[in-house]
């Protein structure tokens, strides 16, 4: 990887971050481009494999489509799941089942930045107060600025330097890891994405029997080969119903 792509990269890795400001705030940051498919597509582009970088980005992110990130909680970071684990797979030649087994621990490192920033803010925020209370206002009101370098120091830079000097050996360690546990990883990364899902259909279903519809629509894509249209119309029909039947038994 050379370092004009692993700079773009650890930039937009940046822009996606939790609490990066620039981009309509968490709307077009966190929400839009620190989606793993969104991100696989930019991160296609800058490595110059669009196709491979959207099938990676969508395997992680089937794996997350359930992670939900009330108030100040983070149970897993999707920025360096995404913008680390895509990148690294793509230059190994990895297939997209090592690239999501890879995002895991990689979710917890950027979970663990996050707080990182946060603790370290901290203490600006406390300095903050001190200088409102003297009438500073004016370096008061350069905090949030300062809050905003030490994110991009530990987003920029840890996506930067992982992607720049990891990629050479992350092709090394996955030729030294054994065919046997090479499969194990293929087959867990395999695997995973059910959990994502999982997660999705608990926060979505009010009732068990609603799993049917899930089982329903499974059935008609695995095992009758339905394309996706076809089936969202049929799901609307069918959501249709259940409203206008759910409607009637509560008048």
């Amino acid at each position: 990887m050379s370092f004009t792509q692993a700079f773009l990269i650890a930039l937009f890795g940046y822009f996606a971050s939790n609490y990066s400001p620039w981009l309509i705030g968490q709307m077009g940051g966190w929400y839009t481009i620190g989606r793993p498919l969104v991100a696989g597509a930019i991160i296609g582009a800058i490595l110059g494999d669009i196709q491979q970088g959207i099938i990676i980005g969508a395997a992680i992110q089937a794996l997350y489509i359930g992670l939900v990130t009330p108030g100040g909680t983070m149970p897993a970071d999707v920025n360096f799941a995404a913008y680390i684990g895509i990148p690294l797979a793509m230059v190994s030649g990895s297939p997209a089942e090592y690239a999501v087994s890879l995002s895991v621990p990689l979710s917890f490192l950027g979970v663990s930045m996050v707080y990182l920033v946060i603790t370290v803010n901290v203490f600006f925020v406390h300095l903050q107060e001190r200088w409102i209370k003297e009438g500073k206002f004016g370096l008061a009101g350069n905090i949030p600025i300062i809050g905003s370098v030490t994110n991009f120091v530990f987003r920029f830079f840890i996506i930067f330097l992982a992607n720049y000097y990891g990629a050479n050996y992350v092709k090394q360690l996955i030729e030294l890891i054994p065919t046997s546990l090479g499969n194990f990883f293929i087959v867990l990364g395999g695997m995973l994405p059910a959990v994502g899902f999982g997660l999705l259909l608990k926060y979505v279903l009010k009732e068990n029997i609603e799993l049917l519809y899930f089982l329903f629509g499974f059935i008609l894509i695995s095992v009758f080969h339905l394309p996706i249209v076809p089936a969202t119309i049929i799901a609307m029909f069918l959501a249709y119903i259940d409203f206008k039947y759910s409607k009637e038994e509560v008048a």
